[in-house]
């Protein structure tokens, strides 16, 4: 669906994009994840041909967005971070008019339920809002049922009960056929919606693959906490599995990798101590991410 070599953005001296390549497969829900100023919305423009592109090789379905940007548009839907309709223009307006620009799109009265403005009907886009507003957007993007689309901060205004209702209908859309590509700061939901995504930093993609596998590769191996007031429990180094021992004041946190939690636990009863909050936690897509762009600022 779409495939990305090399590609390049700049603003006269400034370079918001420097090195960026990766693909995404039909059917996927695909992610682009980075702190602000990092190229993300950038990225995901040039792909719509609604940036120029200075340097690199870029596929959207086949089409080249320098040239052929027309033939994308049609053919997909887009959720922008910053969008905006006029503020008299009524929400069933604005889906019948979107949806009217290709033959068989969406009925728009689907989507007002789907996205929760059934109510806001004939309310006045002024009227609405943020967080209807935002849905409102998503909905547009759908308009055409479009056999791509790009969301860009998709959640950002929403509750989380919203969200969370948000996301199942992000997962039936690929679901029906159509490929997504999201664009979020928000790491619970990559983690949970996203088959692939990559890690952009400074213009440069510095991780790609699964959340999964990410969480894995980068993660720092698994975590065991506990509270302890009583003597020092270094000797935990001497442990299976242990490979770091930290204390903060009563706490401590034990880092390992595999069955560390039941060798940690072992040693510790074996020595008599038995704490009431021991836990294991495995690392997330946030801790990844945090490790991976404070590593690439310093």
């Amino acid at each position: 669906m779409i495939s990305v070599e090399n590609l390049q953005k700049r603003y006269g001296s400034f370079t918001a994009v420097s090195d960026v390549s990766f693909h995404v497969d039909e059917g996927e829900i695909f992610g682009i994840l980075g702190p602000n100023g990092a190229g993300k919305t950038t990225t995901v423009e040039s792909l719509q041909g609604l940036r120029s592109i200075e340097g690199g090789r870029v596929s959207v379905l086949g089409f080249d967005p320098r040239s052929q940007a027309a033939e994308i548009r049609r053919r997909i839907g887009s959720q922008l971070q910053e969008s905006a309709l006029p503020d008299r223009m009524k929400v069933w307006e604005a889906l019948d008019l979107f949806g009217s620009l290709r033959t068989g799109g969406r009925d728009w009265q689907d989507l007002l339920a789907d996205w929760g403005l059934a109510q806001k009907r004939d309310a006045k886009f002024g009227s609405l809002s943020g967080g209807q507003q935002q849905r409102l957007f998503v909905a547009l993007a759908l308009a055409n049922d479009p056999q791509l689309v790009f969301l860009d901060e998709m959640t950002t205004g929403l509750d989380p009960s919203s969200r969370r209702v948000a996301w199942e209908l992000i997962r039936r859309i690929r679901e029906q056929g159509t490929t997504v590509v999201l664009v979020t700061h928000f790491m619970d939901e990559a983690e949970s919606l996203c088959d692939r995504l990559v890690v952009i930093d400074t213009g440069t993609v510095v991780a790609g693959g699964s959340p999964q596998g990410l969480i894995e590769r980068y993660g720092g191996g698994v975590r065991v906490r506990f509270s302890h007031a009583d003597g020092d429990l270094s000797w935990l180094l001497e442990v299976p599995h242990v490979s770091d021992v930290n204390r903060d004041r009563d706490r401590y946190e034990v880092r390992g990798d595999g069955p560390v939690l039941a060798y940690v636990a072992s040693a510790l009863v074996a020595r008599g101590i038995a704490p009431v909050d021991l836990r294991q936690e495995r690392a997330t897509l946030e801790d990844v991410f945090l490790s991976l762009t404070e590593e690439g600022s310093t």
